[in-house]
């Protein structure tokens, strides 16, 4: 494929695909307590067996419910955590579910005072220490914790570029370059939360590749 063409493909990839799972649940992500817990939230239901958009609208149910920061997820009552999961969608995992969230709101306000940048600020920065103190939280196993740091890297530039195996697979089934070094170039500036988002979509859509050629080379 001529480099030409990649930047086709490339642009019709973010043009039809170029949005973060933060900002389709009404996360205006910044570096600041509440949205990175939130997006911890978002980031553990896209981590089961279950369709992204549900995921994504029952993360909206529990903030619509006041579920924000650590102490409100905790204060809920699992019956409340529940019942906001169900009313997204999310029934299929919605009892442990609830469960887990209970239990990772109190180890984010007890080891980390509700902050999470103080977890990435024990790890110094590194990439991979974050990745692992992520996965101590109930539910957000290696997939969260990928995840998490996708998103995360639009403001935490220490993590970027993020691009992990599954954004990988995305690029791999669009033809494209599979290192960051050579992907980010044909993304003329995007940022890489955006383009890993991207590229993930297009790995858990079969139909997601053939779109985007086709808009390539209309």
């Amino acid at each position: 494929m001529a480099a030409t063409t990649r930047r086709d493909v490339m642009r019709a990839l973010l043009d039809g695909y170029g949005r973060t799972y933060a900002a389709e649940a009404g996360i205006r992500l910044t570096d600041t307590p509440q949205p990175l817990y939130r997006l911890l939230v978002l980031a553990g239901l896209l981590s089961a067996r279950i369709r992204a958009g549900t995921a994504v609208a029952a993360a909206k149910e529990l903030t619509a419910a006041g579920m924000r920061d650590p102490r409100r997820m905790a204060a809920a009552t699992w019956q409340q955590r529940v019942d906001a999961l169900g009313r997204g969608g999310y029934r299929r995992y919605d009892e442990r579910t609830a469960t887990q969230l209970g239990e990772g709101a109190e180890l984010a306000a007890e080891r980390y005072g509700g902050d999470l940048r103080r977890l990435r600020d024990e790890a110094g920065g590194d990439t991979a220490a974050i990745r692992r103190g992520l996965q101590e939280f109930p539910g957000v196993g290696p997939a969260g914790a990928d995840i998490f740091l996708r998103e995360a890297q639009a403001v935490w530039p220490q993590a970027a570029p993020y691009l992990d195996a599954k954004a990988l697979q995305g690029a791999r089934a669009l033809g494209l370059p599979t290192t960051p070094a050579a992907l980010l170039p044909l993304a003329d500036g995007t940022q890489p939360a955006v383009l890993a988002s991207a590229l993930v979509r297009v790995a858990l859509d079969k139909t997601a590749p053939r779109s985007v050629r086709e808009a390539a080379h209309a």
